[in-house]
């Protein structure tokens, strides 16, 4: 018994020390962001106040995903990151909007006095003691007191994580009642101004040929044999219009078979590495499919791209996907192909990241819970 609880202990104290050694040496740099950030706020309608929080912002979340990680493996926790609100704009100024609504990202600069102040004076005492080794045993209960209290200050509490979910519930309906609307409308041109006017063609071609029937057999022939190329093409009009509506390979093989025949149409050589092969619930098949094949279009038509790259696979109970490519770079996510993409992924509680920087690579990554 014994033999196996001391190394156990080793170990949580190895951990509570290394925890406590990293959070003292991180002091100087929660003051640092803290002091900076709060003097460029008030400077935020100045050039310089813009990009100091442009450069910051995002340095400051690093450091609190960090921490969150940290504390979490403190605790034997799951860890998570924080649930940021994406900007997806080139606009500084529009960023910086996104990020004033943001109420993790508040909490990040609250979270920035508390490690400042109690946590820097809990990782310190700690630290003394793993020092002195006398007192060892006292820095483990004092560090969870520290991760209990990072984890308090950076995560968002059950009201605010309540009413985020009502906030994206709202958003999912809405983004599923467009989403449908938007389909029915295409396939309702497609087969306006394709199924049907051949069609309509057809009937009239049919009715020529039935009034020269008598009177000239070999025209009305002719007729007839028009008539039924316009009906083989009609046929394959509607076909193509289904498999718009849902390809058969997506509903005979699933996702991953979908995703690879789609890749295989690319006109550019495509990686592959799809670890899914069971079958999932079809609205999420479905939504998952026309998001990659989106995201393949737009890299068809701006990357600029020589190779690209699927990588698909579940973890943890969720669904991740990647699509990227080593094009230009430049794509936002609020461009009108990849905001399509969002709101088929937002109506089954999923999200979609960008990392696009000018001159490439586009990387693309979507998640959806499979529960």
């Amino acid at each position: 018994m014994n033999t196996v609880e001391r190394p156990d202990l080793a170990i949580r104290w190895l951990r509570a020390a290394m925890y406590a050694l990293v959070t003292t040496l991180a002091f100087p740099l929660t003051v640092v962001l803290f002091v900076v950030v709060v003097v460029a706020i008030p400077l935020v309608l100045v050039t310089v106040g813009a990009l100091v929080l442009w450069l910051f912002v995002p340095l400051t979340a690093a450091l609190c995903d960090l921490h969150r990680r940290m504390a979490a493996g403190m605790l034997d926790r799951p860890a998570r990151r924080g649930d940021y609100r994406l900007g997806g704009s080139k606009s500084i100024l529009r960023l910086l909007h996104v990020w004033s609504t943001d109420s993790v990202r508040w909490r990040d600069l609250g979270w920035l006095v508390v490690a400042s102040t109690a946590g820097f004076v809990l990782s310190l005492v700690a630290l003394v003691f793993v020092v002195s080794i006398v007192f060892l045993p006292l820095a483990e209960p004092l560090m969870q007191t520290r991760a209990r209290l990072d984890l308090w200050a950076l995560n968002r509490s059950r009201n605010e994580v309540l009413a985020a979910r009502v906030h994206e519930v709202t958003q999912s309906r809405a983004a599923s009642v467009d989403s449908a609307a938007a389909e029915l409308r295409r396939v309702e041109r497609d087969l306006h101004d394709g199924t049907q006017a051949r069609l309509a063609a057809l009937g009239m071609t049919i009715g020529l040929a039935e009034s020269q029937i008598e009177s000239d057999p070999v025209a009305a022939k002719q007729l007839m044999a028009e008539a039924r190329g316009s009906a083989t093409a009609a046929l394959g009009e509607l076909r193509s219009v289904v498999r718009g509506i849902h390809p058969p390979v997506l509903a005979d093989r699933g996702v991953g078979a979908a995703v690879e025949a789609l890749a295989l149409d690319m006109p550019l050589p495509i990686t592959l590495n799809l670890g899914v092969r069971e079958r999932l619930p079809a609205s999420m098949e479905n939504a998952v499919y026309f998001a990659v094949a989106e995201t393949l279009a737009n890299i068809g038509k701006h990357a600029r791209a020589r190779n690209a790259w699927i990588a698909m696979g579940i973890f943890d109970g969720v669904l991740r996907v990647e699509v990227g490519d080593d094009g230009i770079g430049g794509a936002a996510a609020t461009g009108s192909g990849l905001h399509g993409v969002t709101q088929r992924l937002v109506a089954l509680d999923g999200k979609m990241f960008v990392h696009s920087p000018v001159g490439g690579p586009t990387i693309v990554s979507m998640e959806v819970p499979c529960g």
